[in-house]
């Protein structure tokens, strides 16, 4: 009786922890605290867009070696499109996809890009996860160790980066709550070779981020917003957020004025904080909100300016090029050059022009007053108007000396609208007049490799330099969705004005590896002044080949394989080939698909989830009932053929949390191979 009544009480306790969506404690600077549900805003008019959780397929141990092609540069016109979503032998993967690419860049070692996206493993099913791939050598090549978190569904990353080398990635997830969706951030402060521990930090669908660079009380805050949708955000009505300590804890969400759907946002010359979205789809209104306290930690953000901006169009959600994307999203982006144009803001979204019988141009407007008026909106494409031709997905930065950069996919080349180019144009006057268009990619057929959901993504991204500007898109070059960056114009990684290879061939710049590319500019991951490539050309271990000195590489397991070399990464018995969840933690017990006894689910998570069915199985009387045998499959711990009191307490020692609800339950999360043990 004693023992029935204990195994009661700890499947009550189990039952409780399953039941009771654990409330995110999170503490913060900016006087976080608890954060309950609240009911969401109502859903704007077209939700085909949004983001929709799907359960992961996983192949068949002894089917998931994949298909793989040469993944070769494609060039139009001297532009060179390389691809970034590669396998470990630098390989295309046939019959994945990948989109909504976002790129950031590490200024203190110039040569060095992060580019994630989202990662479909195929085509037959929408599950994806948090792609990743780091350059280190100005974006010729390409290493990506994998998906941030293996298992773990993913959805909409953006990327950012600080003026001091660390380098940001956001992602949205789902049921990590509070609310049926919230994002997490990830951090690298080695150009993408490990990743720490990820942190809640709020947010919901179609969340952007940047960092303050600026030499003021605001350099290195984050600040996300996001879109207000209903069911896909954490913490309606708050829709931004705040981190001042480097992403580690983030502020309650606060509103804004005027909720902004598919949001972007800037950091102005003083610290000021712009964010730009549209009111909802079909509707002629893009708005734009400031803070000029945002800035301050002491202080919670408040908006003093909010006016419209008038593109002369709607946002289009949509339509014959992307059948349930976005048309294009609004772009906000800031000035910081010293000349003339210092301290414009620049808005540009592709909109279904109002004035002209044209789907989707890419339009523009400006703001020389701090946001306080905004010129007539300006056709920044220069096709014949009202051709029926697409240009989409428009995106906009600004360089350090005042050009505006704008790449689009376009259409009019093709009467079908079946392919698309990417084209790219820029601005040398705050965006008065406009270089001729050109194109910069060869044409693609945009429908090709639709991952189910029937789209290429929302997004694309760009870094502008002094010299030209860093893209990353998607295209089906391959015949699929892939991710490729492109270089538009002369590198100069070291911000002197002057093209890379000139530095290096006249004598400015030392270049130990012979790559062209100035040893400043090059990664070193020790810190010993010597660039890490030329460290292994001089006989640094370097096992799996990726020019990185095996000393600065994760080695999870700790037995002196990297990560990168070993065939059973977490030592569970189980090889990487045929392991459902590639990393285990250490001393956990091990099902021989590689996931740990207790994740019933097999999501590589020991969570609430779990808990209960756990609890479940056991008051249904555990494997002698029929309807319960194949409790023993997950919950049989000790391998005594039974799911008893003694299973329930092994349980709890490998049980990890609220499935990420709550910030603490983050701990001890699987690691990937871009994870540091």
């Amino acid at each position: 009786m004693k023992i029935r009544l204990f195994v009661s009480c700890y499947v009550f306790v189990l039952s409780s922890l399953a039941s009771g969506a654990a409330v995110a404690q999170v503490s913060s600077r900016d006087g976080g605290a608890a954060v309950s549900p609240i009911a969401p805003q109502d859903a704007e008019p077209d939700r085909t867009h949004m983001e929709v959780p799907v359960p992961r397929v996983v192949p068949p141990v002894g089917q998931r070696p994949r298909a793989v092609s040469v993944a070769k540069d494609w060039v139009r016109d001297g532009f060179v499109s390389i691809q970034v979503n590669v396998d470990a032998s630098g390989n295309n993967t046939v019959g994945d996809a990948a989109n909504e690419p976002s790129i950031a860049i590490d200024p203190t070692a110039p040569g060095t890009y992060v580019i994630g996206w989202r990662q479909f493993d195929t085509i037959s099913n929408s599950f994806r996860q948090s792609g990743m791939a780091y350059s280190h050598d100005n974006g010729q090549s390409w290493t990506s160790p994998g998906v941030l978190e293996p298992g773990v569904f993913s959805s909409d990353p953006v990327l950012a980066y600080d003026a001091d080398g660390r380098i940001y990635y956001y992602a949205l997830q789902p049921d990590r709550g509070p609310g049926n969706w919230a994002c997490y951030m990830y951090r690298t402060e080695n150009g993408g070779v490990t990743w720490p521990q990820e942190v809640y930090a709020f947010g919901g669908d179609k969340a952007w981020v940047t960092v303050d660079r600026t030499d003021g009380i605001g350099r290195g805050n984050l600040y996300v917003p996001w879109t207000p949708n209903a069911g896909a955000g954490c913490c309606f009505p708050g829709v931004f957020s705040r981190s001042t300590d480097f992403g580690a804890t983030w502020m309650n969400p606060i509103s804004m004025p005027v909720q902004q759907f598919s949001s972007t946002v800037s950091v102005g010359v003083d610290g000021e904080v712009f964010v730009v979205g549209s009111t909802f789809a079909f509707v002629p209104k893009f708005n734009i909100n400031r803070s000029s306290n945002a800035k301050n930690a002491l202080e919670t953000p408040t908006w003093d300016l909010v006016r419209e901006v008038d593109l002369d169009g709607v946002r289009a959600i949509g339509g014959t090029p992307n059948p349930v994307g976005l048309i294009g999203q609004a772009w906000v982006a800031t000035d910081h050059s010293a000349g003339t144009t210092r301290g414009n803001v620049y808005v540009l979204s592709t909109v279904r022009r109002l004035s002209v019988n044209d789907p989707a141009d890419v339009m523009f407007s400006r703001s020389t007053d701090g946001g306080e008026t905004w010129s007539p909106p300006v056709r920044v494409n220069d096709d014949a108007s009202g051709n029926g031709a697409w240009q989409w997905l428009g995106t906009m930065s600004v360089a350090p000396n005042g050009r505006i950069d704008v790449i689009f996919n376009d259409t009019r080349a093709d009467f079908t609208v079946t392919f698309s180019e990417l084209y790219y144009t820029s601005s040398s006057d705050g965006g008065e007049t406009w270089a001729a268009n050109i194109p910069v990619s060869p044409a693609f057929n945009h429908t090709l490799g639709y991952p189910q959901q029937d789209k290429l993504g929302d997004y694309y991204d760009m870094i502008s330099d002094n010299t030209g500007v860093s893209v990353a898109y998607a295209a089906t070059f391959n015949g699929e969705q892939d991710v490729y960056f492109l270089r538009i114009g002369a590198a100069d990684c070291n911000g002197n004005g002057l093209p890379d290879d000139e530095d290096v061939t006249e004598g400015r710049s030392e270049d130990c590896d012979g790559d062209l590319i100035p040893d400043e500019c090059a990664r070193d991951c020790d810190g010993d002044g010597i660039p890490d490539t030329c460290e292994v050309l001089a006989g640094a271990t370097d096992c799996d080949d990726n020019r990185i000195p095996d000393e600065c590489e994760p080695d999870f397991d700790g037995d002196s394989l990297i990560d990168g070399c070993d065939s059973d990464i977490d030592n569970d018995g189980v090889p990487n080939d045929s392991d459902l969840c590639d990393f285990t933690l250490a001393g956990k017990p091990v099902h021989p698909q590689g996931h740990v006894r207790g994740d019933y689910d097999a999501n590589c998570v020991v969570a609430l989830d779990d808990a209960l069915a756990l609890s479940n199985c056991m008051l249904a009387g555990g494997p002698r009932f029929p309807a319960a045998r194949l409790c023993r499959t997950g919950f049989d711990i000790n391998f005594d053929f039974f799911v008893d009191m003694r299973d329930a307490a092994m349980f709890m020692n490998v049980f990890e949390g609220a499935s990420g609800n709550a910030a603490s339950a983050s701990v001890d999360r699987y690691r990937t191979n871009t994870v540091a043990p």
